[in-house]
């Protein structure tokens, strides 16, 4: 298998040459685990760890090697092992706050095409949830496409009432319906992924992902569970970000369920997933309306005609106040990490006096 086969094109070709690490060749990282990762090459997938020095330069998650990422690797042992020398430029990338109280950056996946959000159209069927998916999709720079699966367990009407819900609520990503139980739709799903390409799978819980997985492979390779019959929640099955070459050639990263979906200073994002609201919030009488409580708030005025959904426009403000407070959160966190670095390197440096 030839690199360009597993997504090293010219772009990467460019960034190769600003990479100081010689004796090294160009490698992707095809799984992540604590202390290791596995890359992959024109050859084979071996065990991988990173250098002293690149260890000693991270500052934060964000600069560790993730699931997607190309790097530079030294092989040893008759090429059964690799030491991590560099990593290349990002061209994509797929980011969340990390769960819970800790304000940080969390590595999804990096150098995505496009990302398939998984969303069951039956009773799991959430807009504000997926706003939430399009806001971190369109942030990293991927395009977004929506699978909708389950769809044996809607009636058709209820099925293009779910594909107009997302339509009035101005996604005009590509939706492809599926059913994973009786196979409708899923050559459709086969013939979106392209040669080449990286795919992300991203959805909650129990919606089908690691059955859609086991279809495209073409074998019962993963584990599924079945969902629990109350609520219709479903159940962790994919625990770690895993990069699959598929046999036509597509390239495709599961990921577990997320229940936090946190942005830290996603205000592009933001933007693109609510363009039609950006746009409009331009004919605000003052330039710097908050859209709560101001006369002459465009939005509030389409609110209350009925021209602009309440729901939609109250998870635009409640995006976008996340989205500000995380990220003063995070460059606050940055400056005292830096301050307490400093500090370390001075009394190190006295000590040696």
């Amino acid at each position: 298998m030839e690199l360009k086969a597993l997504g090293f094109d010219a772009w990467f070709e460019e960034k190769m040459a600003d990479l100081q690490a010689p004796d090294c060749r160009a490698a992707r990282v095809t799984e992540v685990n604590r202390e290791s990762c596995l890359v992959r090459n024109e050859d084979s997938e071996v065990a991988a760890e990173l250098t002293g020095r690149l260890l000693f330069s991270v500052e934060s998650g964000a600069d560790l090697p993730c699931v997607g990422d190309w790097v530079l690797a030294q092989y040893h042992n008759e090429d059964t092992f690799a030491v991590i020398h560099a990593i290349f430029p990002r061209r994509t990338v797929l980011q969340r706050k990390e769960s819970g109280t800790k304000i940080d950056y969390q590595m999804i996946a990096a150098n995505i095409d496009a990302a398939l959000i998984v969303q069951a159209c039956d009773i799991d069927f959430n807009l504000r949830r997926l706003e939430r998916y399009l806001v971190m999709v369109h942030e990293g720079g991927i395009e977004p496409v929506l699978l909708l699966t389950k769809s044996d367990l809607v009636s058709p009407e209820m099925l293009e009432q779910r594909i107009s819900e997302v339509r009035r609520a101005n996604i005009a990503c590509e939706i492809i319906p599926f059913s994973n139980k009786t196979g409708a739709g899923l050559d459709k799903v086969r013939q979106f992924l392209r040669p080449g390409k990286t795919y992300c799978l991203l959805g909650s819980s129990g919606v089908g992902k690691t059955t859609l997985v086991n279809h495209l492979i073409g074998e019962e390779l993963y584990e599924t569970k079945t969902v629990r019959e109350r609520g219709g929640k479903g159940r962790h099955t994919t625990t770690r970000r895993q990069l699959l070459v598929l046999e036509q050639g597509a390239m495709l990263i599961d990921t577990p369920g997320m229940r936090e979906l946190g942005n830290i200073g996603a205000a592009t994002g933001i933007e693109e997933s609510f363009a039609d609201i950006v746009e409009l919030a331009k004919n605000c009488r003052f330039r710097n309306c908050t859209h709560t409580r101001e006369a002459g708030c465009t939005l509030l005025a389409a609110v209350e005609k009925g021209e602009l959904s309440a729901e939609r426009y109250q998870n635009y403000l409640k995006l976008m106040r996340e989205s500000d407070y995380y990220e003063m959160s995070y460059l606050e966190k940055r400056q005292k990490d830096k301050k307490f670095g400093k500090m370390i390197k001075s009394v190190n440096q006295s000590k040696k006096k």
